[in-house]
């Protein structure tokens, strides 16, 4: 199973915002949107870094509740992990264990083409062994 399986239940739409966004506006977006990360594009939409909820908390508690009114390059996470569409689930587990980050953007080709989470790998890994479960079931009693 790959993330181009995932994107394809989920959808290729990714949020972005620019570091010149203030850390109040992005914490309203993630709140609006219901999400936990958005990515930072340039201009040209190049990866800039990645802002998630945790970020910004760190954020307060490094600068105090003024860091909402600072751009958010100041609290962003500069080293963004990315992966792409042919990396398989079990690969971007490792990596969201391994370097304890909840969303990883997808690239293809230098382009942001999607972000998953957590939240979407385990989905479909639960969706995956209730469907084998049904498979095994169905074998047993045919």
């Amino acid at each position: 199973m790959t993330v181009d399986i995932i994107l394809g239940g989920k959808g290729e739409d990714v949020i972005t915002i620019s570091p010149e966004t203030s850390v109040a506006d992005t914490a309203k977006l993630l709140s609006e949107k219901r999400i936990g990360a958005v990515v930072v594009c340039d201009s040209a939409g190049g990866i800039k870094g990645i802002v998630s909820e945790r970020d910004i908390v760190r954020g307060i508690c490094q600068h105090g509740v003024g860091v909402m009114d600072k751009a958010v390059e100041a609290i962003m996470t500069a080293q963004v992990h990315t992966c792409t569409g042919s990396h398989s689930v079990i690969e971007v587990m490792e990596m969201m264990t391994g370097r304890r980050i909840r969303h990883i953007p997808v690239v293809e080709d230098g382009r942001l083409r999607g972000i998953i989470s957590i939240g979407d790998v385990v989905k479909k890994r639960i969706a995956d062994a209730e469907q084998e479960a049904q498979a095994l079931r169905d074998y047993i009693t045919t």
